[in-house]
């Protein structure tokens, strides 16, 4: 899906409610589901094409990015959006395995956990969450590798539980039960000055991370506008009980030209 176009995918219209997105999903995932499609390496394939789809366009914060990148880069952008996120990242907070566990209470098909972890593999699991009066389940991708490998990272409970359930879980963990789950670093913001033509045409750059006392080099992609942000995974606040780093945000701030100096000043 080097060129996929998750609108296509879901075939849906690029202003497609909510409930358009998901009521497609239902569809295709029944069609395409593993239990009706046995042997069928391609029918494997095209489900991870629909859950991936469906993940990131039934998420407001995804989607977003997703648009505006497709924007920007036309059909490599859907190269750009992978960079920046990970199977982790797109599935996180993502409703895919009540859907499953839907079909598979109404026709009789594996549960959840079975057809992802022999679609997945190794870089799936599954949580289940358990105390008096509170309970959730949910599923996390390790690891923030790229399409390749999955190195083993302790889950949060914001990865399994996003939002207020998350917060309230973890503090039930910590305070009531004294146990320490691993917590996420804090992502951190700074600004990266660049002149027009570095603007235009992009390329590495140095940036000197003062909280780490480090010299990074930046990739600028070619074209980036003033105001927009470069993300440098893992490069914010250290993650606590085992948790992942946070990521560090740049804010793209370009400085005028000798020109706009001057043209700007006789306006005066």
């Amino acid at each position: 899906m080097s060129q996929g176009d998750y609108y296509q995918i879901l075939g849906v219209e690029r202003d497609a409610t909510p409930r358009n997105i998901k009521e497609a999903y239902r569809r295709l995932a029944f069609q395409h589901h593993p239990d009706r499609n046995k042997g069928n390496t391609a029918a494997v394939e095209k489900m991870k094409e629909i859950n991936e789809a469906y993940a990131v366009l039934s998420d407001p914060r995804k989607r977003k990015d997703y648009e505006m990148l497709r924007e920007q880069y036309g059909a490599s952008g859907y190269d750009r959006f992978r960079q920046n996120y990970s199977e982790q990242d797109i599935f996180r907070g993502s409703d895919i395995h009540q859907v499953f566990e839907e079909m598979a209470r109404a026709f009789g098909f594996r549960n959840f956990d079975e057809v992802f972890r022999e679609s997945y593999g190794q870089g799936y699991r599954t949580f289940e969450f358990q105390r008096p009066g509170v309970f959730g389940r949910g599923f996390i991708f390790f690891g923030s590798a790229r399409r390749g490998g999955y190195p083993l990272e302790p889950p949060t409970s914001s990865d399994i539980f996003p939002g207020y359930l998350g917060k309230f879980i973890q503090y039930v963990l910590k305070k009531v039960l004294r146990i320490e789950g691993a917590e996420r670093g804090k992502d951190w913001h700074d600004a990266i000055a660049l002149d027009p033509r570095q603007a235009q045409e992009g390329g590495k750059l140095k940036y000197v991370h003062r909280r780490k006392n480090r010299e990074l080099l930046v990739t600028i992609p070619p074209g980036i506008r003033d105001g927009q942000r470069v993300r440098l995974r893992g490069m914010g606040e250290e993650g606590k009980g085992g948790g992942e780093p946070g990521d560090l945000y740049l804010k793209v701030q370009i400085s005028k030209s000798l020109f706009h100096k001057v043209r700007d000043f006789l306006k005066i």
